[in-house]
């Protein structure tokens, strides 16, 4: 028998590749085109990194691009806070998610990615007990998310800011735990730390800022204009600068201040500017009739606005608020040019090693995934909140 022609054109696959890439000639010649352009550059990348590559400088350097020269006798403290970051970071995933996401296929799937991570990065059997500790905490996190969800949703944010205070007493010590100076806080660490502070310390004051610059009290909305003007008129680098330079200088003689604080300044600072702007549009996109229904039911100015317009002003604008996280986190590859060795810093340290120089491709490659993976997990985060609110 010969099959019919008409029922191979209304395969869905096939239906959709004639629509979406050959329904005429020249979208056909288009599409081999890219193809062809495609598997070259493919195939190019592929040869690079399977002949040509030197991947042994991330191999040797591994535990200086994640915690830098942390001490490693307390290599435990990093692993607890990993733990205790993975855990809530889980648990919120799975309060945020739908119910079908945790099947069979999601599991060996993920069984599978931490297999490989396991077999293909250098750890010690310590590091793997880790590491698969941490997985079952991921699942174990995201399965009580889904259950409860309704009873953790309103306790979240609150157990997420008392996390922080256990996280900065794990890494710095003291309180019964050795001390460890700020100047061996490098590497990944040190990124994901200033990025975390800096958003939580940021968010607060930006919409502060915006709520002063819609106030009707001239003293506030000029201070807030003039303030987010100003800092949204300089580059970060340039704030940076000044943080570093200029805060010690408004202080007493005898407060000294860490630069990692001045740093987290300096970028909380220019952050809050841009984040104001943000939920100013937000606040802008409600109708006054919000407000006048508020107060026609009986609430004050500030109950309609903190109860009222504020949380469907930042509804509004996630996408907004979170691309504003997005570019800090980026913008901390800046803070190596003001002498703190994050990422970038690190992997510039790495590229001075004499068994190493002319590795750029490599190291640079390394750090851009590793930005990518954070940045496409907060776009990811986002999309899902923002569906999820909207649902609601």
């Amino acid at each position: 028998m010969t099959s019919n022609p008409k029922s191979q054109i209304q395969n869905p696959q096939l239906l959709w590749l004639r629509n979406n890439l050959f329904s005429t000639w020249y979208n056909s010649l288009l599409t081999v085109a890219c193809f062809v352009f495609l598997f070259w550059v493919v195939r190019l990348i592929l040869t690079w990194a399977t002949t040509q590559a030197q991947w042994g400088v991330i191999q040797v350097n591994l535990h200086l691009f994640l915690v830098g020269r942390f001490p490693q006798t307390l290599y435990w403290r990093t692993w607890i806070v990993l733990a205790i970051a993975s855990t809530l970071g889980a648990v919120s995933a799975g309060v945020f998610s739908s119910k079908q996401l945790l099947t069979k296929r999601a599991l060996a799937i993920f069984a599978f990615i931490v297999g490989l991570v396991l077999i293909i990065l250098p750890l010690d059997l310590i590091s793997r007990f880790w590491l698969l500790l941490i997985a079952v905490l991921l699942l174990v996190g995201f399965g009580i998310g889904q259950r409860f969800s309704q009873v953790i949703a309103p306790w979240l944010s609150l157990v997420w800011l008392l996390s922080f205070p256990i996280i900065l007493w794990l890494i710095g010590g003291g309180f019964g735990l050795q001390s460890v100076p700020t100047n061996l806080w490098n590497g990944l660490l040190l990124t994901l730390l200033m990025a975390a502070v800096s958003i939580v310390l940021s968010f607060p004051i930006g919409v502060l800022l915006a709520l002063g610059r819609t106030s009707n009290l001239p003293v506030i909305r000029w201070f807030s204009i003039l303030y987010i003007e100003i800092v949204r008129g300089v580059p970060l680098i340039g704030i940076l600068f000044l943080a570093q330079v200029m805060l010690p200088l408004f202080l007493a003689v005898d407060v000294r201040l860490d630069r990692v604080v001045r740093a987290i300044a300096g970028l909380v600072l220019f952050s809050a500017a841009y984040m104001a702007e943000n939920v100013r549009g937000g606040l802008q996109a409600i109708p006054r009739g919000q407000t006048e229904a508020a107060k026609a039911l009986g609430l004050s100015t500030p109950l309609a606005v903190i109860l009222i317009v504020l949380p469907q002003a930042l509804r509004a604008v996630i996408p907004a608020i979170v691309g504003q996280f997005i570019g800090l986190f980026k913008d901390t590859s800046l803070l190596s040019l003001v002498g703190l060795v994050e990422l970038t810093g690190i992997a510039r340290s790495i590229l001075a090693q004499p068994q190493f120089l002319g590795r750029y491709a490599e190291v640079y490659l390394f750090i851009g995934l590793i930005y990518w993976v954070f940045c496409y997990s907060m776009s990811l985060a986002s999309r899902r909140l923002e569906r999820q609110l909207g649902n609601s």
